[in-house]
């Protein structure tokens, strides 16, 4: 006798299914939602546009002009690559700006970075009044590129400022330092130096996320201290050393305020403060040549993406991350 099996209880579901109102219900509230969130985003998309993306893209058109501010747009004249061609081929300031600004960001920010590093080195301790020094060392920071900081730094290194006050304390003849060609791009390196407190707080914050286990386990193996900074900390930092390099590099070749205030403006004494930036605003607002300043712009806008480029394209020979891959 054959056996057969009955089919069992078929089970429903408990569910309901969506009705086609329904469904058309929750596509309204969805897009209702993202309607919301670009009313939000408004604000921001809109200047975006007026303040970011218009200005770029006319002052790309304006760099193929002899736009000169005082010409009606309608009165423009297209001129094609005549701009850059005179920039790389023609106009020696143009290249005197550049190696100026090179020698300054080649100077000035790996200076810089040492010196944050070396602080928040120091500050990474559990002293009494640390909280304090770590204020401290930051308010420069705080007034960044400011006017006045500039200003007041510039009556500082007068011939009868406080700088030569103190060197002749010590027997020491102080300099013009602002007004000898020979020293007066140190003096801004100096001040850019000074203001390190921003990346001494990104140290900080990094060399709190370094495990002190490694640091025991290096200590059981014999490594002293500089031992320990070379094979613990620097590839643990590494990530934060990145960042830092990248947008301190970025800020030194956009130098302008200091080199603006030092020199009022003209980039001496005998250009040797005619920073790339502050080349770019004579050229556009003094001379009135807007459409070669916009060429420049242009330029320099493609000069720090390719530095970026070739930061981020060797970082994976040196960067090391937490989770043991590099990118």
């Amino acid at each position: 006798m054959a056996l057969t099996t009955a089919p069992g209880p078929t089970r429903r579901r408990t569910g309901s299914v969506p009705t086609p109102a329904g469904r058309r219900g929750a596509g309204r509230a969805r897009h209702g939602d993202g309607l919301a969130g670009y009313v939000f985003l408004s604000p921001w998309l809109l200047g975006l546009l007026a303040v970011t993306a218009i200005p770029m893209l006319l002052s790309l058109y304006l760099s193929f002009t002899d736009y000169d501010i005082l010409t009606p747009f309608s009165e423009v004249r297209w001129v094609g690559l005549a701009n850059y061609e005179r920039m790389f081929t023609a106009d020696p300031s143009y290249w005197h700006s550049v190696r100026v600004t090179l020698t300054f960001a080649l100077v000035a920010v790996p200076l810089k970075l040492a010196a944050a590093l070396g602080v928040a080195l120091l500050l990474n301790r559990a002293w009494r009044g640390v909280g304090l020094f770590r204020g401290l060392f930051y308010l420069p920071s705080l007034l960044g590129g400011s006017v006045a900081l500039a200003i007041v730094w510039v009556s500082m290194f007068n011939r009868e400022g406080a700088v030569n006050s103190l060197l002749a304390v010590f027997g020491i003849e102080g300099k013009p330092w602002v007004n000898d060609p020979d020293w007066a791009l140190e003096t801004l390196m100096v001040l850019a130096i000074w203001q390190f407190g921003a990346p001494m707080v990104i140290f900080l914050a990094g060399l709190k996320q370094v495990p002190t286990e490694l640091y025991e386990a290096a200590s059981v193996d014999g490594a002293g201290r500089w031992r320990q900074f070379v094979a613990v900390t620097l590839p643990m930092l590494s990530p934060v050393i990145f960042f830092n390099l990248v947008l301190e590099t970025i800020n030194g070749f956009q130098g302008f305020t200091a080199a603006f205030v030092l020199s009022n403006g003209t980039g001496g004494p005998v250009d040797s403060t005619l920073m790339y930036t502050l080349n770019l605003y004579i050229t556009g607002f003094t001379d009135l040549e807007m459409g070669y300043a916009s060429a420049m712009a242009w330029v320099f806008l493609v000069a720090i993406a390719i530095i970026t480029a070739i930061f981020f394209s060797t970082g994976r020979f040196w960067v090391h991350y937490s989770d043991g891959e590099d990118r």
